[in-house]
């Protein structure tokens, strides 16, 4: 069972401030880079390649709730491993998915990266950031905002997602329809 603690409130002036790891300019530039490119390949619509960043045993999850520490066994927006991920790609591309028949387009900003956890020699690392994710279909735009801790291990010269949690701010906010692909 994963469990993973719950994303830490932003720091105020005279908080403590939010762990973070020693870590080289060339890791935290590599770590940005993975993350900016998995944005990319949600808002060009590269489901395979979007999936094919997450590990043989990585997990996607959205919590229902921000102090949920696990998402097995418990209510999710999403909890999803490679087997769901590709279903969801299979209704995302069907020909005749009616949910993918009115255009739609995306537009994700991360920021904000922050590496909580490096160790070397285990090749993983943990690390937090931030997203704006822009959503325009059937000429309305919804904005989605919130955190993101990814958990990954290196592969060869490259990354594998263990985790992707995403935390919404809005996530509690009534929709009109529900989320159609990755957030």
């Amino acid at each position: 069972m994963l469990t993973v603690a719950p994303p830490k409130p932003l720091a105020g002036p005279y908080d403590a401030p939010l762990r973070a790891a020693k870590v080289t300019p060339e890791l935290q530039h590599a770590i940005e880079q993975f993350l900016y490119r998995q944005a990319e390949c949600l808002d060009t619509r590269r489901w395979q390649d979007y999936i094919d960043r997450f590990a043989a045993d990585g997990i996607y999850w959205m919590p229902a709730q921000p102090e949920q520490t696990t998402g097995d066994g418990e209510p999710s927006i999403f909890y999803e491993d490679h087997d769901l991920m590709r279903i969801r790609l299979k209704r995302l591309s069907h020909p005749h998915a009616w949910s993918q028949q009115t255009e739609w387009g995306l537009s994700h900003v991360v920021g904000n990266v922050i590496i909580e956890r490096h160790d070397p020699a285990a090749g993983i690392v943990e690390c937090r950031s931030r997203f704006q994710m822009m959503e325009f279909r059937r000429d309305v735009v919804r904005q989605f905002a919130g955190s993101y801790l990814h958990h990954l291990r290196q592969v060869g010269d490259g990354w594998k997602i263990v985790l992707q949690r995403v935390d919404m701010v809005n996530g509690a906010g009534p929709y009109e329809y529900v989320l159609q692909a990755w957030v």
